[in-house]
């Protein structure tokens, strides 16, 4: 494992770089500096060919606990935006990343941490995990762009029910809502510890890499395709997100597609296929 700093860790597996906010003394709270390496560790990844896939999780006990106070206090007395948005750009590097994007939460994920797991395009979480959007309960306006994300990610029913009515919710309402894709069973308690009474840091530490693990092996699904198509269909897919008409996301995807059709993988696959199966097409 290397890092960037001592507050950010970075990991390659299979493919798949594994990005690992690791402050557990402050949470893992977004100071400016943090936020600054992880926007340059998302754009190295992005330039890195032998990645395919990001996970970004947080180190045992939280996943993030939000923008650090004394940055967010600053703000307030200075009425400037600066800092605020340096702030920002650590968790907006990653809703703009090129490549697919999976957030492993195993602890809460609180205001600008909330944020940073919306920021991913799928999230995997363990029971340890908690969603708090808390920006009222704190005196402050939501920012960084949750009142748009968390209404996208779950409809603005259940945004209003976390944003305005303070509900916090665990890894099992966070997939029944579809803010999660997905539950892994830690083998423990609802805290995501285990059942024997050991050492809670130990705990946590297993339940945390069983929850990164299955994100990894998420993510490498995606680091087994053609690297460029895999860009491709995400850039599609935020093209046809906004989209209104069938018609345009056909008209969308025509031009990528026939390229693909075109391209050597998909001549490699056909040729494999053909090999195995005598007689299969022309």
């Amino acid at each position: 494992m290397s890092s960037m700093s001592a507050a950010l860790l970075i990991e390659q597996r299979d493919g798949v770089a594994v990005l690992t906010v690791s402050d557990p003394a402050r949470r893992n709270a977004l100071t400016v500096d943090l936020s600054d390496e992880l926007a340059a560790a998302v754009a190295g990844c992005e330039r890195d060919e032998s990645i395919s896939a990001l996970v970004l999780t947080g180190a045992p006990p939280a996943f993030c606990a939000g923008g650090d106070l004394g940055t967010l206090a600053d703000a307030g007395k200075s009425g400037g935006d600066h800092d605020l948005r340096r702030i920002y750009e650590g968790f907006l590097a990653v809703a703009r990343c090129s490549l697919p994007t999976v957030a492993a939460v195993n602890g809460p994920a609180v205001g600008a941490g909330l944020n940073l797991a919306l920021a991913c395009d799928v999230r995997i979480v363990g029971p340890a995990a908690r969603f708090d959007a808390r920006f009222l309960t704190l005196g402050i306006h939501p920012g960084g762009g949750m009142t748009w994300l968390l209404q996208r990610a779950v409809g603005s029913q259940a945004a209003a029910a976390m944003m305005l009515f303070n509900e916090v919710w665990d890894g099992t309402e966070a997939v029944r809502t579809g803010l999660a894709h997905r539950l892994v069973d830690t083998g423990g308690d609802d805290t995501g510890g285990d059942d024997t009474g050991g050492d809670d840091t130990a705990r946590d530490e297993r339940a945390h890499e069983l929850v990164v693990t299955a994100a990894v092996e998420l993510a490498a699904r995606a680091a087994e395709a053609p690297r460029d198509l895999v860009l491709a269909t995400k850039r599609t897919m935020r093209d046809t997100a906004g989209m209104t008409q069938h018609a345009a996301a056909v008209e969308r995807e025509i031009g990528p597609q026939l390229a693909s059709l075109g391209s050597p993988a998909f001549a490699e696959i056909i040729a494999a296929t053909r090999a195995r199966r005598p007689g299969t097409g022309r």
